[in-house]
């Protein structure tokens, strides 16, 4: 199933008009964080490695920046487009308010694959995009990370350019570096530890011992196997796993009924996490169609991967014992299947609070650049701990007390703040 059938930015507006009626938002506040405030869309020119000039398409988009700094990763996509960059814009807004952190929403990318692209080609792809946006991006401005199949080789590329261009050093400029040359310690595991934290506390109020659950996974990146490996810590057992097989061009779920194991998992993926199915079956894996996960006889559901994987044709096939869905992925639920997980009672951690670990580390990351002393791994992780918890607590108390559904109590804070912010700045 293609996620781009779907136009995730008319999804990413369709949610903010619910909440904006919620809140009985003005109609000026409602213009000016229904799209975004600026967005730039440019070519950028790269000689490849056989002597040809090949032109990629690349786009940043700065949805909000009345808190803060715009926010946002760098995606390298062969079917990225214009829409998708500005719904994820506008989600990474109400990520960072609803975690309460002072950065505002962005996003970029550039329609390449990296599979087929040499190192050499990508660092010109890196530095291409660097040069068209070096105006309007920056440690004050607008601070760009990792996201679809970019890394932390990419970000440094892209800071060396940055630093080159303004005749000075500014590791704040770009989060997801490698620890050494100004990463963060924790960063790594941040995103997938994030989610497990908000299940672990979804759990906690449901008086439910995570040893007692068993989960299903989609996705084998890097969110989806640091929260397999959180949530074995607390006790719990993930029984099937999805991922996306590059070259077969088709997912694949495996699955061991008592539990699989991340390492022996790893050990079979390629460089891009892809998982070998004859490698699965001879370590004992039942290999089946890729969107089985979603139909296993488990506690949790954790969509990590795509968008627009729980949609109205794929929630009817939920086992009528899933008791949480956790968002891994940016936007895996549509508008038509929230309405069927609300009519069933399933309690919902929504997409920008449950992954927000990643940008929460991330500004942990620019503030430790800034300041030019870094901490230790534990203190990161236990503040990341904190952040989340409260997050957590904030949403799920709003959402009893005002008979809420979750992701309508998360947005209705996170779009609060940020109206707050633009009213007080006296923008509207």
């Amino acid at each position: 199933m293609s996620e781009k059938a779907y136009n995730l930015f008319e999804m990413a507006q369709k949610q903010f008009d619910h909440v904006a009626g919620l809140l009985e938002l003005e109609d000026g506040v409602r213009q000016l964080l229904r799209q975004p405030l600026r967005e730039f869309q440019f070519l950028v020119p790269v000689r490849m490695d056989d002597g040809t000039v090949k032109v990629f398409n690349g786009f940043r988009v700065q949805h909000n920046d009345a808190r803060g700094p715009a926010k946002g990763g760098i995606r390298f996509h062969p079917q990225e487009n214009i829409d998708t960059v500005r719904a994820l814009a506008m989600w990474m807004t109400w990520k960072c308010s609803v975690v309460d952190i002072p950065l505002g929403g962005g996003k970029g990318g550039v329609i390449c694959d990296p599979h087929h692209l040499s190192a050499r080609e990508q660092e010109q792809i890196c530095r291409g995009w660097v040069r068209q946006m070096a105006k309007n991006v920056g440690p004050f401005q607008d601070v760009p990370a990792p996201d679809v199949m970019s890394n932390g080789q990419h970000m440094l590329w892209m800071l060396d350019e940055f630093e080159v261009l303004h005749g000075a050093h500014a590791p704040g400029f770009i989060t997801g570096k490698p620890v050494g040359m100004g990463g963060s310690l924790g960063r790594t595991e941040a995103t997938g530890y994030g989610v497990v934290f908000t299940l672990r506390e979804a759990l906690k109020e449901m008086g439910i011992a995570p040893k007692d659950t068993t989960a299903s996974v989609q996705g084998f990146g890097n969110v989806a196997q640091y929260a397999i490996r959180k949530y074995g810590e607390l006790g719990g057992k993930v029984i099937c796993v999805a991922c996306w097989n590059n070259h077969e061009k088709k997912a694949y779920s495996f699955r061991k009924r008592d539990g699989i194991a991340v390492d022996e998992l790893v050990g079979i993926s390629d460089k891009f996490g892809d998982l070998d199915p004859e490698k699965a079956r001879a370590l004992g894996y039942e290999v089946l169609p890729g969107d089985e996960w979603i139909a296993q006889d488990v506690d949790v559901l954790i969509p990590a991967a795509l968008e627009n994987q729980v949609n109205e044709k794929t929630v009817g096939r939920m086992s009528s014992r899933v008791k949480i869905v956790v968002e891994g992925a940016n936007g895996p639920t549509t508008p038509e299947a929230d309405a069927v997980l609300k009519e069933k009672g399933i309690f919902l951690i929504p997409d920008f609070l449950a992954n927000a670990g990643g940008v929460t580390c991330s500004y942990f990351e620019q503030v430790q650049c800034n300041m030019n002393f870094f901490w230790e791994k534990k203190e990161v992780l236990e503040r990341l701990d904190f952040k989340m918890t409260a997050a957590f607590r904030a949403v799920s108390e709003l959402a009893r007390k005002r008979k809420l559904y979750m992701r309508d109590a998360a947005y209705v804070i996170a779009i609060d703040r940020v109206a707050q912010a633009v009213r007080s700045r006296g923008w509207v």
